[in-house]
């Protein structure tokens, strides 16, 4: 056995033996919790306890692995065997979206939201078979850099550069904004300082210890993540049926599901909620067909009623909701506008069956052989399915920070090997989820409709505080009792809320927190290595000062690791949209500006460095145009007034959909029509084409 082969192995058990007794650890500490629990710890000590020995155990990874060497530092001394760089990779990938945002979206959408784990998940057979095993025989730092050496010239690795930036930093915010829900949860601080709690965590392991750190990290963040949502599935699965493994009662509880669905649709009072939702969405849309003058109105009728409190010498809380409700009147047009409209489609949905759900086992909206509002339903809705699942594999293939540990393995043999092993861990919280949202869903269908509002669980409440869009009761007909219709719950809340809507110990609740951080600490960290590298490694280092030293290009690359955390970290206290909207509008950006250039970089040889530049251009604006026009929080950024404009029905975050094809064709055609590349960039295709061992 050669001496690498022998050192290769040895340090292998070495890691074995670190993580299994890491592991041991981890389950003993959440029984100490739980024994603590039952003895008397409050609510607030167990969240804070999580919180502290979680974070603190990263940061101690990222200290012991800090370093400055430029190799451990990008690509962690390409050292890190496949399945331990496969756990990571899956952890880099289990992000808050996945972790908190897919089981929630699975919930609301039923059969539809399959396009999330069908995407994902099939876009590891992309990177498997285009992308991986030629980055690692590449054998640089980042993204943009291969494609400034394939293409040539700085025009290529400039718009790389903006590119990996741009769809990083969108994810980035989105990790962080789930790190401040998260932190708050736990300890009850605001959502600002919750945000800046929890990013101190991310930056000890990316800023000290790079990729070396990040990646040791990530593999002890997905052993905690994996362990913390399965706990509550299995114990949910146990308690409705009996049976410990969810994925084989799916199906009974889906037709559970199925029959109390058809009871609701024809209930009374869910009739008449949905009437009243229908009237309030009517409303609306009158306001919008004159909005000068329903906010001048809607203001007038506000101020009078304040005045009429006071003159009556109301009590001190109906005067102060008054005003408060005044001040919280649009203060113009554009606002009135975007305000109502996002009003119209909120009480509108709501105004449907089941509460604007789909039923869980249908599968696509409409009938195919209805009327023909229903067949445009369902073309719609199963275009929408496909456009999502394209835009999710295609933007999986081109994650930089995904692709980034290519790098990272030994060999190209083992960066095939990782990308395997990152399926298989992957998978594992990827065929749970289904049955997450059946079984809540249950859950809530059959504990908490029809319950007194005055009955209803604390959870509900606390969350409410903590932000109002997360989850909202209105008992808009004053019964006092409960109806789905009247109940609103985001994606984002349904994974961190298992163990209270399904009556677990608090401690449970607890570990999914920290679960839930793990997932949104690893992908931050991995984001911003990214943003970081993109900066110091390709613009400052191959573009500005090509002489710097490897240590002054670390330096550099910290420094600007804290400014990208800072400045995502001030956007998400903006919260701009939701986790899950963000993270796949990222995907639509790194899938249009990147992956033309990359495949037919890797497999045509007649692509060129303007077919290159004009491709990533063309594709990465049909994509930010699309965005921009159609997605509410980017119009309002904008100050987009017209009327949103989808083509074919596609909806936003699907906007990729546009913007690759685009790619491709614009690529291919001004390639064809210039100056073929020249024999040294054949010959550099020809090399990568065959990534065979040297």
């Amino acid at each position: 056995m050669s001496r690498p082969v022998e050192q290769g192995n040895t340090f292998r058990r070495r890691l074995d033996r670190i993580y299994l007794r890491y592991t041991f650890g981890f389950v003993a500490f959440v029984g100490v919790i739980a024994v603590l629990e039952r003895m008397g710890m409050p609510r607030l000590w167990v969240g804070v306890t999580f919180l502290l020995a979680t974070v603190g155990l990263y940061a101690a990874i990222g200290i012991i692995s800090r370093t400055t060497d430029e190799a451990e530092y990008y690509v962690a001394g390409r050292r890190v065997p496949a399945m331990y760089n496969g756990m990571a990779t899956a952890a880099d990938w289990m992000s808050a979206a996945s972790f908190i945002g897919l089981a929630g979206t699975l919930y609301l959408q039923g059969y539809n939201g399959l396009a999330y784990v069908i995407g994902w998940t099939g876009g590891y057979v992309l990177v498997a078979l285009l992308l991986a095993p030629y980055l690692r025989k590449f054998g640089q730092y980042t993204i943009p850099d291969f494609l400034g050496t394939r293409y040539g010239g700085n025009a290529v690795r400039l718009i790389g550069v903006f590119a990996a930036i741009l769809c990083s930093f969108v994810y980035l915010v989105a990790q962080i904004y789930a790190v401040g829900l998260i932190t708050s949860q736990l300890t009850g601080v605001d959502f600002v300082i919750g945000i800046f709690l929890g990013l101190g965590g991310v930056l000890v392991c990316s800023f000290l210890g790079g990729m070396r750190a990040v990646t040791w990290t990530q593999v002890a963040q997905y052993i905690i993540l994996l362990i913390a949502y399965l706990v509550p599935v299995v114990w949910l699965s146990i308690k409705q049926t009996g049976v410990p493994v969810p994925q084989f009662v799916v199906g009974q509880q889906l037709a559970k599901i199925s029959m109390r669905e058809q009871q609701l649709l024809v209930d009374p009072k869910e009739l008449q909620v949905r009437a009243l939702f229908q009237a309030r969405a009517e409303a609306y849309t009158v306001k919008l067909q004159n909005v000068p003058t329903a906010l001048v109105a809607e203001r007038l009728a506000a101020q009078r009623h304040v005045k009429a409190l006071k003159a009556e010498n109301a009590p001190l809380r109906e005067i102060q909701a008054s005003e408060k409700a005044l001040n919280a009147l649009p203060r113009n047009e554009a606002q009135a506008r975007e305000a109502w409209r996002r009003a119209l489609a909120d009480d509108s949905l709501r105004a449907q069956a089941l509460g604007g759900m789909p039923p869980h086992a249908q599968q696509f909206a409409g009938e195919p052989d209805g009327n023909v509002a229903e067949r445009q339903a369902f073309g719609d809705s199963r275009r929408n399915f496909i456009a999502l699942v394209f835009c999710l594999m295609v933007g999986t293939a081109a994650l930089p920070h995904i692709l980034m540990r290519s790098y990272t393995t030994p060999s190209v043999k083992e960066a095939r090997e990782s990308v395997v092993w990152s399926l298989f861990f992957i998978s594992l919280l990827y065929v749970t989820a289904p049955a997450l949202a059946v079984l809540v869903k249950f859950e809530v269908f059959n504990s908490l409709v029809g319950l007194p509002f005055d009955q209803l669980p604390a959870w509900i409440a606390n969350w409410s505080k903590l932000d109002p869009s997360l989850v909202s009761v209105t008992d808009i007909n004053h019964d006092g009792i409960l109806q789905l219709s009247e109940f609103r719950i985001s994606s984002d809340l349904v994974m961190l809320a298992t163990p209270e809507i399904a009556g677990l110990p608090y401690v449970v609740s607890g570990m999914v927190a920290a679960g839930g951080l793990a997932a949104a600490l690893s992908t931050a960290d991995g984001l911003l290595l990214t943003i970081s590298n993109a900066l110091s490694h390709d613009l400052y280092h191959k573009m500005l000062a090509p002489e710097a030293s490897s240590t002054r290009r670390v330096t550099v690359s910290k420094v600007l690791l804290l400014v990208a955390a800072l400045a995502a970290a001030a956007l998400a206290t903006q919260k701009p949209a939701g986790i899950l909207f963000l993270v796949t509008a990222a995907f639509s950006i790194a899938a249009s500006a990147l992956v033309p250039a990359l495949v037919l970089g890797f497999f045509w040889s007649r692509g060129n460095r303007w077919g290159a530049v004009c491709g990533m251009g063309s594709g990465l604006a049909i994509t930010l145009y699309y965005l921009i026009r159609n997605e509410s929080w980017l119009r309002s950024l904008f100050g987009v007034s017209a009327a949103p404009d989808l083509w074919f029905g596609i909806q936003p975050v699907s906007a990729g959909v546009f913007g690759v094809p685009t790619g491709f064709l614009i690529h291919a055609m001004v390639s064809l029509i210039t100056q073929a590349p020249s024999d040294a960039q054949r010959r550099f295709v020809r090399r990568l084409r065959y990534p065979r061992e040297v």
